[in-house]
Formats: C-alpha cells, structure tokens, sequence
C-alpha cells in the first residue's frame, strides 16, 4: 500500500543528483570524497544531499578516519518497490476485471 512515507521517499528519490548517488552506492560503499568525483558535484551541494538521504533513511553511515563512507540501505527500496508492486497488482486486476464506478 501506497503510504505518505512512500511518498515522501520518492520525492527524496525523485532528485537527479541524489538517484544518481543512490545509483552509485547500490554498486560499492564511498566516501563523500569518491563521491564528489564520480558525479561531479560540489562537496557542500553532495553533502547536503546526503544529509537528505541519510535522514530519509536510504543510506547509512560508516566512520572510517578522517572520511565518512556511505552505504545504501537496499530494504528501503524493496519496500517501495514492494508498494509499487502491489500497486501495480491491483491496477492488473481492475483492467482485467473491468471494474469501474458507476455515475
């Protein structure tokens, strides 16, 4: 089912820079330094974004020295994922069945 958390989620997720650092995090775990050079963003501007990723809880942190690495939380996007598909379950059924209200 379809949630204001999902929601808010996907407006999260809706920003090109930060589906493009959720991109980059489901393939290895970076530092912002790594990630500043991959997407060729300021570091103040990736910051910020990932300050909003992390409070969404899609991503989580990991001291290590000096850096912070980030790692992406995949249960997150199976829930959504999963919301969608039941989403899209429920829309197969309605076609199917030619469900509608009557005026």
């Amino acid at each position: 089912m379809m949630t204001s958390a999902n929601a808010d989620l996907i407006r999260v997720l809706a920003d090109p820079l930060r589906l493009q650092i959720v991109t980059l995090l489901a393939h290895e775990t970076l530092c912002t330094t790594h990630l500043v050079e991959e997407t060729g963003a300021r570091q103040t501007n990736l910051s910020n974004h990932l300050r909003v990723l992390r409070e969404a809880g899609v991503v989580d942190t990991e001291p290590c020295g000096r850096f912070t690495y980030y790692k992406l939380r995949p249960e997150v996007l199976d829930a959504l994922a999963g919301a969608f598909g039941d989403l899209a379950a429920t829309a197969r059924t309605t076609v199917e069945t030619n469900r509608k209200r009557a005026c």
